[in-house]
């Protein structure tokens, strides 16, 4: 063994220094390799994530893009104004003016305030138990300032170098389906708040079927609706009611369903499961074949009184005996002889609108108060009774029982499903039928037991 140790002493002493050395240390990094674990075992005393602290971009001296700019100085930094929050409740008799003034504004920066926009001059109406936070810097002047409009609005203004900045936010409900249904033995009003429906979404209901159905008239003991609406929700509390999604009313021998859809334009509308609307259009003229003889005019001279009266309609001058048409569906609100009008009709049509057409000759058969008719029906022919000197209909229309020109008002227009959306109305409508069959079933097994 020990001339085997000398050979091996002798060998290595033939190499250069360098050599050795390089030698060695390759030795100690293999050695190092083998004892240190590898990066799949389980460490022990080092987490797997280290969170990093990162330097303020101030502070990066090593940024190229930052080099030879000087890091600001700590009594730069102390220059800046501190921004200090106060949060204020209204009471009874405060004012805006009178609660900032409190806080060390002075009356000029409340006035700045309140007229740098439209949005803010609301905040000389605050009401008790508003709460407002005010911003203030050291120097009492306004740097931001929040009101709490309601549950869901509120109003955020933060001075800038150009003035005040202004937005609104709004927060979303959570809005979750509900279900009610109930059958009539006395009105609609008393049995929707016992199936629990508040009066927005009894007024709801009443506006969809508005041009089908006369609430007062038209109910029978025995009619049925059951709804489906929305009930909206802010922190897991019941703030209210929203919109009905989907109704169905049955009236005698007449089941009429609306839903609710919002069209790609963004307009609402209630319709039929065809993707019809609900509401109804009106024709221009209820007389063909006819020409104007008199305009609507507030300051005209009557041509049989000789005064000035207001011509608050239009006459359509036409042979006695020439067909009249209702301009619109709606239900015959009176039919009979009134003054200088001789015979009349006057047509309702749904809450806002309504028709009347005077000096007739005669009536259609069955055209009598309370009947219902539709659009282009023939109600009478023109005659001339009354104050007139000719043959003529004179045309009124009325929204919310004040006169419009007939020639000239914005005729309410039934636009129904367009033909490119109509196929994801079905599917909507249909999905909204299902959801209103299984509330059904539920409220069903639920009275059973």
């Amino acid at each position: 063994m020990k001339p085997f140790l000398t050979r091996l002493f002798r060998l290595i002493s033939s190499f250069p220094r360098g050599h050795l050395l390089a030698t060695v240390a390759l030795f100690g990094l293999l050695s190092a390799a083998v004892i240190l674990p590898t990066s799949d075992a389980t460490p022990t005393a080092q987490p797997a994530v280290v969170a990093l602290s990162l330097p303020r971009p101030a502070s990066r001296e090593a940024d190229p893009e930052q080099a030879g700019t000087p890091a600001a100085s700590p009594e730069a930094v102390a220059e800046e104004p501190a921004i200090d929050w106060r949060e204020i409740t209204v009471s009874p008799g405060d004012t805006l003016s009178r609660l900032l003034q409190a806080q060390g504004v002075s009356p000029g920066e409340v006035h700045r305030l309140v007229t740098a926009d439209k949005r803010l001059a609301a905040l000389t109406n605050i009401r008790p138990g508003d709460v407002l936070r005010v911003a203030l810097n050291d120097d009492n002047t306004l740097a931001a300032l929040e009101h709490q409009v309601s549950r869901i609005k509120s109003l955020h203004a933060e001075r800038t170098e150009d003035g005040w900045s202004v937005r609104e936010e709004e927060r979303e409900y959570e809005r979750q389906v509900r279900y009610a249904q109930a059958e009539i033995s006395d009105s609609l009003f008393l049995a929707a708040q016992r199936a629990g429906m508040t009066d927005n979404l009894i007024m709801q209901l009443v506006n969809i079927y508005a041009w089908d159905i006369d609430f007062v008239l038209d109910i029978r003991q025995g009619d049925s609706f059951q709804v489906l609406y929305e009930e909206l929700f802010l922190d897991g509390e019941q703030v209210g009611t929203g919109n009905i999604l989907m109704a169905e009313f049955n009236n005698r021998d007449r089941k009429l369903t609306a839903f609710r859809y919002e069209t790609q334009e963004g307009n609402t509308e209630f319709l039929d499961i065809a993707g019809n609307s609900l509401r109804r259009e009106f024709i221009r003229t209820p007389v063909e074949f006819a020409r104007i003889s008199s305009r609507f005019n507030p300051n005209r001279r009557h041509p049989v009184l000789n005064t000035i009266r207001a011509h608050r309609g239009v006459d359509y001058a036409a042979p006695t005996g020439t067909p009249i048409r209702a301009t619109g569906d709606g239900r015959v609100e009176f039919a009979g002889v009134r003054g200088g009008y001789g015979n009349v009709v006057i047509i309702r049509h749904g809450q806002q609108y309504s028709t009347l057409y005077a000096h007739m000759n005669s009536f259609a058969r069955g055209i009598r108060t309370g009947v219902r008719v539709r659009q282009g029906q023939t109600i009478g022919t023109v005659g001339m009774t009354g104050l007139a000197t000719g043959p003529h209909l004179h045309y009124e229309f009325l929204v919310n029982g004040v006169h419009r020109d007939p020639l000239t008002v914005k005729l309410p227009k039934a636009r129904g499903i367009a033909d490119n959306e109509r196929r994801d109305f079905l599917v909507y409508a249909n999905r909204l039928r299902n959801q209103m069959a299984l509330h059904a079933e539920a409220f069903t097994l639920a009275q059973n037991f």
